[in-house]
């Protein structure tokens, strides 16, 4: 059975304000109730890629402390952006 897109947007912002660290809750939980709803397939499933990936990785790579890699970087890009911008 094939979930439907709103389930997909439902379960990939449960993953996003749910991770291990709260930093990530509110840098993930953030972006995904601010672009999801509009996004392309292709977000999405760049999205749904950087929800695999470890929490301490994932905010190493948003904060500009390492450098992710080559298939991530577009999307953690455009998330990082929005959380500096956000940042005081």
């Amino acid at each position: 059975m094939t979930e439907t897109r709103e389930i997909r947007l439902k379960r990939l912002r449960m993953r996003a304000w749910h991770r291990g660290i709260k930093e990530m809750d509110l840098i993930l939980g953030g972006w995904a109730d601010s672009h999801l709803e509009g996004a392309d397939d292709a977000t999405i499933e760049a999205f749904e890629a950087v929800l695999a990936e470890a929490d301490q990785d994932l905010y190493s790579w948003v904060s500009g402390l390492a450098d992710p890699p080559a298939a991530l970087a577009p999307m953690l890009d455009r998330i990082a952006a929005e959380f500096r911008t956000a940042r005081p």
